[in-house]
């Protein structure tokens, strides 16, 4: 028999904290998302249908995004026991500087549309956190203002080839003298993808007022009043404006962009090149055999070619082939801190993340896109420690294994020779 009692009043006070009120709402909101998805969650809370799902969408059935954060849910880690690891080295040396963590902020276009403060809080979110921040050409902050808000950190520029491609090398002189220290030089979007959540939602640049648009405003007048308050919504960096996403892009792109314009590029620039959208092994080889200093292996976050291949799929072949040679780095689908440990294990030398931010963003602006990091960095701290390394030098290929789900049918089109099961690819090390 359990002997019982009257409680002690004494006792039940030492039972009850009461914590004290977070007065903060923004702060209040960010305390409360854990991860990546609970941002997301409260970013489809605050921000308007079009704007969100210009973010959150991708092309066509989507089908290219769904299966590179199924990849990277497809991982089993291998932990290390009895390796302490009580302290953990996060930083590291990318393309000829530092940084705190093995990832940075990818180049997004219209990122005011988003929130305001838009590629501001990017850039001063990925200072004070020692990661690089990336620029885009579609842009909604100028060369100039974002090397102000990140005046001593590091800054990349990303660049398309427009038509008139004297607008292109008049971005990346700017770049230059603005002391940013890498390109990325984009090759995916030749033309624009087919995004179908923006031609059903009517979104255009900038936003239209319509019916449907007003009454989604109604719960969401913070945003509408940030949007209304605020310098116009336009491209830092170019004059055209109106339109639908995709006719804004067909304009501007040029389907004929090829090699001589890597090279013209390439002799303008007097920092680092990578190129952005590789998507098969030959190509790689190409690119490294011209001269660049990095790939990073990206299907444009599935927003240009549905079905397209998964960049994390596709990592380990190209680090066996390339991976002395120059830098290879990743993006599309990273919602975790351990989808970045698991690159860099399977030799990504750096991961990209877009959506993620986006999301912070959206949350909460500048203060958003710091909780974004707090929380990856958290993440992948604590996925190290449980694996038992205590530094990213010591990540290799036998710290996971990618499970399959999609297996080619007989020879690859990445390569001449069939393509081996991607779980024994992954133990070898």
């Amino acid at each position: 028999m359990v002997q019982r009692q009257l409680p002690q009043i004494s006792e039940l006070l030492e039972l009850m904290q009461f914590k004290k009120p977070e007065l903060n709402a923004t702060k209040r909101r960010l305390d409360g998302a854990l991860t990546i998805a609970d941002l997301r969650t409260i970013a489809k809370r605050r921000t308007p249908k079009a704007a969100f799902d210009y973010t959150d969408g991708a092309a066509e059935g989507e089908l290219s995004l769904a299966r590179a954060r199924q990849a990277f849910e497809d991982v089993e880690f291998h932990p290390d026991i009895l390796r302490p690891a009580a302290d953990v080295d996060t930083s590291t040396e990318i393309l000829g500087g530092p940084s705190a963590l093995p990832f940075g902020i990818a180049p997004t276009g219209f990122t005011r549309l988003m929130q305001t403060e838009g590629e501001t809080a990017g850039a001063g979110a990925a200072g004070a956190a020692g990661i690089p921040f990336t620029l885009s050409t579609l842009g909604t902050t100028s060369i100039e203002d974002v090397k102000a808000a990140n005046p001593n950190g590091r800054n990349w520029f990303q660049l398309y080839v427009m038509r008139d491609r004297e607008i292109s090398y008049g971005l990346v002189r700017r770049a230059a003298e603005a002391g940013f220290d890498t390109l990325q030089f984009t090759v995916d979007t030749p033309v624009a993808g087919a995004r179908l959540r923006d031609k059903r939602n009517g979104f255009s640049i900038p936003p239209q007022l319509t019916i449907g648009t007003i009454i989604n405003a109604i719960p969401r007048p913070w945003w509408w009043i940030d949007f209304l308050t605020t310098p116009k919504l336009e491209f830092a960096s170019l004059s055209t404006t109106g339109g639908t996403v995709g006719e804004l892009l067909d304009a501007a792109m040029d389907p004929t962009i090829s090699y001589d314009d890597l090279d013209v590029i390439r002799d303008m620039w007097p920092g680092k090149i990578v190129v952005k959208g590789v998507q098969n092994v030959e190509d790689s080889k190409r690119l490294i055999d011209r001269g660049v200093d990095g790939i990073i292996l990206s299907n444009h976050g599935g927003r240009q070619l549905d079905r397209a291949p998964i960049p994390f799929r596709l990592l380990p072949e190209v680090v066996r082939e390339v991976g002395k040679d120059a830098t290879v780095m990743v993006d599309t689908g990273i919602m975790n801190g351990a989808d970045i440990v698991a690159s860099v294990a399977l030799g990504a030398k750096f991961a990209l993340i877009g959506r993620a931010y986006l999301y912070g963003l959206m949350a909460g602006g500048r203060a958003g896109v710091d909780r974004t990091i707090e929380i990856l960095s958290t993440e992948i701290v604590r996925t190290m420690k449980l694996l038992g390394v205590s530094s990213l030098a010591e990540l290799e290929p036998r710290h996971i294994t990618q499970l399959t789900r999609l297996t080619p049918v007989g020879g690859s089109p990445r390569r001449a020779t069939p393509r081996p099961r991607a779980t024994a690819a992954a133990k070898k090390g």
